[in-house]
């Protein structure tokens, strides 16, 4: 069993997930990082966990808390998109970011919640979007599915709140990842000119909000979302 107090981190093999499992480890915990593939991350313990599928997070939690302990810190960041607009958007596109971006955190938040209620604390950390509160064209299957991640998380923190759990929403804008790397400089600066800030933001900046949500000194936020999104969604 480990030492440390366990952070669970899915869909962390690069980006975001990547980042926020480096700093969760400088922050003194022991991190898993949980993928559909379960390749070897260095310097890091892995799972294979795919999050559309109820048996596969079973067997991962039921790995890790035999292997190392109860997580106590859950960061549900594993997505996907299917971009389109929506007279083209396929019912099969739809279903599956939602069932992935949406019902995957939900899988994994339930089966986490088991060890949670036997510690009495931890914390549920759902990685959003800016896009849950702004909309975006091309993205309805993205955005409803980061918009649901917020009435459940604020449902579980009602449920949960009185045994030391809380759950909040992170919501970055657009961050310089894998993703938004594809985008021509013409529409990249398009959209810096939309934010305040006037820049995309990094992972480490992600990160650097989900570390201080992990620890003690949010001990009293919870059902929250918490923008990062250099002043994109501001008002909303």
């Amino acid at each position: 069993m480990s030492s440390k107090p366990i952070a669970l981190v899915t869909g962390a093999n690069r980006g975001i997930g990547l980042a926020v499992a480096s700093t969760l480890a400088a922050d003194g915990f022991h991190v898993v990082i949980g993928s559909r593939s379960g390749d070897a991350i260095v310097g890091f313990d892995c799972v294979q966990l795919d999050v559309s599928s109820s048996q596969s997070v079973e067997d991962a939690f039921t790995f890790i808390e035999s292997s190392w302990g109860v997580p106590e810190v859950i960061v549900c960041n594993a997505g996907k998109t299917k971009d389109a607009l929506v007279m083209r958007m396929p019912d099969e596109d739809f279903a599956d970011v939602v069932d992935t971006n949406l019902t995957g955190a939900f899988r994994v938040a339930r089966r986490a919640t088991k060890g949670l209620l036997k510690l009495k604390r931890g914390r549920l950390i759902f990685i959003g979007s800016v896009v849950a509160l702004l909309g975006s064209a091309g993205q309805v299957n993205y955005a409803a599915s980061k918009a649901g991640l917020v009435g459940m998380a604020r449902s579980f923190a009602r449920e949960l709140g009185s045994r030391g759990i809380t759950a909040n929403v992170i919501a970055p804008g657009f961050v310089e990842t894998d993703m938004t790397a594809d985008l021509d400089q013409k529409r990249r600066d398009e959209i810096a000119e939309s934010i305040p800030l006037a820049r995309f933001s990094n992972a480490q900046e992600i990160a650097e909000v989900v570390s201080f949500i992990a620890s003690d000194k949010a001990a009293y936020i919870t059902g929250a979302i918490i923008p990062v999104d250099g002043g994109l969604g501001m008002g909303h």
